[in-house]
């Protein structure tokens, strides 16, 4: 199953293009279902019809659903949400307020990706269009769980172990904290399975990317870079930027001249920064595009002949290879990330890198495990970090 998610600032016309490629793409004989993750849905809107948490058929080969985060929460949740709340009541915390924290900010967007692998697994579509929320929490979103799954991979095995032995005796002792059954570490469990599978998904090159869709405008054009530095970060591959709202050429009126100027500046900042990426545009309709007869005008004028459900730039994010002298290099594409925003160092068998505010544990490939960094450096927005075997206590680089 093709797995495209489209994100980009707030007011963009993100939710528009999503809806308009999966429309083009079930019209070209995809079986696509898109859905919106967004809490603030707009996809319904999009298609002028009613959607609910489930698929609902809107044309020939073509489905839509809005997520329902609360009841993805309540389902996958609710078993180790009991244990917390139990654990904080009996810390002295105040049911309401358990009730409250027992839920990690975020929680409810991260299940709304489970269903991914759920409609993978599945297999009754050929493509899944995924109308992420705007920029800031769509990172965060696909940074969670590559982050979760790093901490319960770590607290989960020995965590089970001490439960097993210390439960037969703090059940004979009164007044002690509750220790988790085997029910919630199964659900424990079952999350990571499922994290682990979506991060695996939206990670693999050949059939999950992501489109940025931006307006020709200052402060969006620089979001918009950040943004792929950070999906470059972790391993998510973009295949296209989109770039939305251009005025038409036919516009002559002369109180919209100076915007028309600003906006090929604009564009000529797009085109350099986002190169080789192929860079799609849609002019400023003067109407609203809803439902699909307008949805498939929209398609129209971002692909053209292109079939919207295809990889449209072929790249990978993280690379590692082996060099003529010895050892191995890994690179990693950051697009735009400065030297002074940079941090990489190593600890154990996992490469730390820190972008901004965003930092990422790579696990690092067995044949570098018993190798030392011996260099980091970055090079035309590619992290190359050299290994190589030497002797001594382990190395790391600092500020590339």
């Amino acid at each position: 199953m093709r797995i495209l998610l489209f994100t980009g600032k707030g007011g963009v016309g993100k939710t528009t293009v999503a809806a308009a490629t999966a429309a083009q793409a079930a019209a070209r004989g995809h079986r696509t279902l898109v859905m919106s993750t967004d809490p603030a849905h707009s996809l319904a809107d999009s298609f002028d019809v009613e959607l609910g948490a489930e698929p609902r058929q809107v044309a020939e080969r073509l489905w839509a659903e809005q997520i329902d985060s609360q009841a993805r929460l309540e389902a996958n949740w609710r078993e180790i949400q009991e244990y917390v709340v139990n654990l904080l009541n009996w810390g002295g915390v105040d049911a309401v307020e358990a009730e409250e924290l027992s839920v990690i900010p975020g929680l409810d967007e991260l299940f709304s990706l489970i269903d991914i692998n759920r409609y993978h697994q599945a297999g009754d579509y050929d493509l899944l269009v995924v109308d992420c929320a705007p920029t800031a929490e769509t990172l965060r979103l696909l940074s969670l769980p590559e982050a979760l799954g790093w901490y319960i991979d770590r607290l989960f095995p020995s965590s089970r172990r001490i439960a097993t032995v210390a439960r037969p005796l703090l059940g004979r002792l009164g007044n002690l904290p509750p220790i988790a059954s085997d029910a919630v570490f199964g659900a424990v469990e079952r999350l990571y399975r499922n994290l682990e599978r979506v991060r695996v998904l939206l990670a693999e090159p050949e059939t999950s990317t992501v489109r940025l869709v931006l307006n020709p405008e200052k402060m969006v054009v620089a979001e918009a870079r950040r943004t792929y530095t950070y999906l470059s970060l972790f391993g998510y591959r973009v295949d296209a930027v989109v770039v939305n709202r251009l005025l038409p050429d036919d516009v002559t009126d002369p109180y919209f001249g100076k915007w028309k100027e600003i906006q090929a500046d604009h564009f000529r900042t797009i085109t350099e920064s986002f190169a080789p990426l192929p860079i799609l545009t849609c002019r400023l309709f003067d109407d609203e595009m809803v439902g699909l007869d307008r949805l498939s005008e929209v398609a129209a004028e971002v692909y053209g002949s292109r079939d919207p459900a295809g990889v449209l730039a072929e790249s990978r994010p993280l690379r590692v290879s082996k060099q003529r002298g010895g050892g191995y290099a890994l690179r990693m594409d950051l697009p735009f990330a400065e030297r002074g925003d940079l941090d990489v160092h190593r600890k154990g068998d996992e490469l730390l890198i820190k972008v901004g505010g965003y930092k990422r544990n790579v696990l690092l490939p067995q044949a570098l495990q018993p190798l030392e960094i011996s260099a980091a450096n970055l090079r035309g927005g590619t992290l190359v970090v050299r290994f190589d075997a030497r002797e001594g206590p382990s190395a790391g680089a600092r500020g590339a």
